[in-house]
């Protein structure tokens, strides 16, 4: 009897050290992953270095894309994340202003522009100058671009319309979407004939083409920031914020047409 006894113990302890040392690297894993939250305009640069840093540092990135005004809501919320990468100075000071980032880690990491798109089959070279007609160039059709009142994007766009000289005359046709990848699908598949998208956006998407640059004097500096938020307790997120202000991940985001800062 005390035999077996003996023996069952040592099997539940041996089961018990198996499996523990089996679910010890996930664990250690879960437990480094990094999320980011960050404007959806990175998707494509910003998925690039993050394989480049998971493969140098074995460390996972999970990133939320959305308009920095929904990310920042759900920061707010208490949605938990290690960083925010935002497309605006105002939604990082909004975060900053509730003390949700640790300000000695925020830093101007990149800088863009916004253009006009059309469909590709459709593109003709538009001179985007005070006043051009940009009502008579959308015909019945809708401007797509981000909702105006809350996505940069669209905060950009409606800023520089207002400059022209033209956003009267456009405003009621405006097709406010979610965020800036969200408008500048509503041109690829058609449903808008034009749309304003920030370049590295329409570098992104094979079925537009840039028909216009807006000038830089027509708008606020186009700055994304970006910051530890307070909550995180992620010992790796220091390490991936050092990693996308190096030369390694500068090279994915001037790929993509960002102008790096850091």
């Amino acid at each position: 009897m005390f035999l077996r006894r003996h023996c069952l113990m040592l099997f539940a302890a041996l089961s018990a050290s198996i499996l523990s040392s089996t679910l010890a690297p996930a664990q250690a894993k879960a437990e480094g992953r990094i999320t980011v939250f960050a404007a959806a305009s990175m998707k494509t640069a910003l998925d690039a270095a993050n394989a480049a840093f998971t493969k140098e540092k074995g460390v996972e990135v999970t990133v939320s894309y959305a308009a920095s005004s929904a990310l920042a809501k759900q920061i707010e919320s208490g949605a938990p994340a290690d960083l925010f990468i935002s497309a605006d100075q105002d939604w990082m000071n909004e975060v900053a202003g509730k003390k949700l980032i640790r300000p000695e880690t925020r830093t101007d990491l990149l800088g863009n522009r916004i253009v006009l798109v059309a469909a590709k089959a459709a593109a003709h070279p538009v001179e985007i100058k005070p006043g051009f007609d940009l009502k008579g160039l959308l015909g019945d059709g809708r401007l797509a671009m981000g909702a105006v009142e809350s996505v940069p994007a669209g905060k950009y766009g409606k800023a520089a319309l207002q400059k022209l000289g033209v956003w009267d005359s456009v405003s009621s046709r405006v097709a406010g979407a979610e965020n800036v990848r969200a408008a500048l699908a509503l041109v690829s598949r058609g449903e808008a004939p034009y749309g304003i998208v920030y370049a590295t956006d329409a570098a992104a998407e094979p079925g537009v083409a840039v028909v216009g640059t807006f000038p830089e004097d027509t708008h606020p500096p186009i700055i994304y920031p970006v910051a530890l938020l307070t909550d995180s307790k992620n010992a790796a997120a220091a390490d991936y914020l050092a990693f996308l202000k190096s030369p390694a991940a500068a090279s994915f985001f001037q790929s993509q047409g960002f102008t790096v800062l850091k």
